[in-house]
């Protein structure tokens, strides 16, 4: 069999096989039932599919290894094994009167398990090259982790051995992570070690080819497996409609658009890569330029007026304001108007608090922004949207000239919830400032200035410094700190001030009684009232209570001045008229 570079240095295009779960899930009796597992329960069946994908004109084929990382990184390290090894033989059976190649499967390592990603490749590379298996595609990745590893780690090992890396991206060329598949494809085909780039799954092919079209390929090596098309729900099965026809002859304007390896991914049949193979065997005329596209005009100023005050160097004002439980939106209105008066620059909406449904905070943000002309600030969690909705929301944020936002991960949902409310957590803030960072250099005409927030209270300060660091790498351009009421936490605030580049708003929250401030230490995370001024509250009342949270909040907000950029005022119980008074005060 010819060595596989001078196969592609022919210049034929490398055809794979097309999707192995969801085919072996179409089988009579087989939905529900783990592919891999199917290795040792129904090994005639696997090497059936393989076989048949081979008679298609498939020159390539994978073994049916690709959820087998999320074994190994739950410690399943046996069963894995056992798996990798039975479809290795399969595929090696199948492909040897065809004188294909076989490749070794890797798909995503989970996140968030006990191993590394690159502990989870490099595992599965030593059991597939000990099965003499030298040619691997790590297929599906929403990032790069641990691919440098893995590439690195080939090279070393077995010099001879191929590596293709795909990615998974929508149809607007961001993966599942957040991230763009344009810099994912550029630092990839960077790597020694690494032989072919590309994408696979998640898109079909007319939306793959679209976007193969605005990269830069240079002399990488490009492999593009899409999906049949989309996916649609017809009784309890997940189905592909894409037509082979139609398949085939996009595959073959993605040929001309420079990949040199394809294949097929979800719902992607025999049927689908026979007609390819029969497009890809004619003489494929030269692909024909889209038309250019007349370039856009230059995008009107927003005006930004909290970023642009601090860019200046002038202190500035931002006031929090719990949304409303219910419709009645005039009591928040009325409280704004009040905050805008007193001196407030920029108002902050909470984004469901503590996992608790409200008024939704960007659309609040929208309509202030539009009929009080306010500077809003929303919150903007992790918790309830998943990509497409996160989009969609700031999209319509930009459209509406609310151009700053506070990303955070969220508060879980409340235990008793959970049966019949479900957490998305697509994202974590830092992903998330990372897709808006994409958002604003691909696709948003005015670019939002991204705010996260900083524990100054957390025991662990110097994760939470490591984290805010890793924030302004992914973008974000400044801090909303938790409420500085200790002598550590006005430490921690200091330390903040030398480590971090953004800007920094120190937050403040007026503790309203002996009451308030026992709550705020028992039962809210993130919150720490020093011993001291816990007892200043005991045995006032109201009155007494609220001109002592005027006075240490003034003094907190001087103490903090030379480590801050501005002040961070959490209203308490919807106390607009206690916050004109602090604002007065500090100003």
């Amino acid at each position: 069999m010819m060595e596989i570079r001078s196969y592609l240095a022919q210049g034929k295009p490398l055809l794979f096989d097309g999707a192995m779960g969801t085919w072996f899930a179409a089988q009579p009796g087989r939905a529900g039932e783990r592919c891999e597992r199917a290795n040792l329960t129904r090994p005639e069946e696997i090497r059936a599919i393989h076989r048949a994908y081979l008679e298609a004109g498939c020159r390539a084929i994978k073994t049916n290894t690709f959820s087998l990382g999320a074994d190994l990184a739950a410690g399943e390290e046996a069963q894995a094994e056992e798996l990798l090894r039975a479809a290795c033989r399969l595929a090696k059976e199948a492909a040897e009167p065809f004188g294909a190649y076989v490749f070794a499967d890797l798909g995503p390592a989970p996140e968030g398990g006990e191993r590394k990603a690159a502990e989870v490749y490099l595992q599965q590379a030593d059991w597939f090259l000990d099965q003499g298996i030298t040619c691997f595609l790590a297929e599906t990745l929403a990032t790069d982790e641990g691919i440098p590893e893995l590439a690195r780690y080939l090279k070393e090992k077995c010099p001879e051995a191929f590596l293709i890396v795909s990615f998974a991206v929508g149809y607007d060329g961001v993966t599942r992570a957040g991230l763009q598949g344009r810099d994912l494809f550029r630092r990839t085909a960077a790597l020694e070690g690494v032989d072919a780039v590309g994408f696979n799954c998640v898109s079909g092919p007319s939306h793959l080819l679209k976007y193969i079209q605005t990269l830069d390929l240079g002399d990488t090596r490009l492999s593009v497996m899409p999906n049949a098309g989309y996916p649609t729900v017809l009784g309890r099965r997940t189905v592909f409609q894409g037509q082979p026809g139609y398949f085939a002859e996009q595959m073959a304007r993605i040929v001309r658009a420079g990949a040199a390896i394809v294949g097929g991914c979800c719902g992607t049949t025999p049927a689908h890569m026979a007609r390819t193979a029969e497009i890809l065997e004619k003489p494929l005329p030269p692909l024909t330029a889209a038309p250019a596209e007349a370039p856009r005009e230059a995008a009107p100023v927003s005006a930004n007026s909290l970023w642009e005050k601090l860019e200046r160097g002038q202190r500035v004002i931002a006031v929090e304001l719990d949304p409303p439980v219910d419709d009645d939106i005039a009591p928040f209105l009325e409280g704004v108007r009040a905050l805008q008066s007193a001196g407030a620059d920029a108002v902050t909406i909470a984004d469901c608090p503590i996992g608790r449904p409200r008024a939704d905070s960007s659309l609040l943000a929208c309509k202030l922004k539009r009929e009080l002309g306010v500077e809003p600030l929303p919150h903007m969690t992790c918790r309830d949207r998943n990509l497409n909705a996160t989009k969609a929301l700031l999209l319509g944020l930009s459209m509406e000239g609310v151009h700053n936002v506070l990303l955070v991960t969220g508060d879980p949902i409340p235990t008793e919830d959970r049966d019949e409310v479900k957490s998305v957590f697509n994202f974590n803030s830092r992903k998330l400032a990372r897709y808006v960072s994409g958002l604003n250099e691909t696709t948003l005409r005015t670019p939002f200035r991204i705010y996260g927030a900083l524990n100054v209270n957390a025991r662990n300060f110097a994760r939470q410094l490591q984290m805010a660091q890793e924030k302004e790498e992914n973008g974000v351009s400044g801090f909303l700190t938790q409420p500085v009421l200790s002598a550590e936490a006005l430490e921690n605030l200091k330390l903040a001030r030398e480590i971090l580049h953004g800007k920094i708003l120190g937050g403040i929250f007026p503790v309203v009684s002996h009451k308030n401030a026992c709550f705020l230490n028992n039962e809210i995370a993130g919150m720490r009232v020093c011993d001291e001024i816990v007892a200043l509250y005991q045995g006032l009342d109201r009155a007494a209570a609220e001109d002592l949270a005027v006075t240490i909040s003034a003094r907190i907000a001087s103490e903090i001045a030379p480590y801050t950029d501005g002040v961070y005022l959490m209203t308490p119980f919807r106390r607009v008229a206690l916050m004109e008074r602090i604002i007065a005060a500090i100003r």
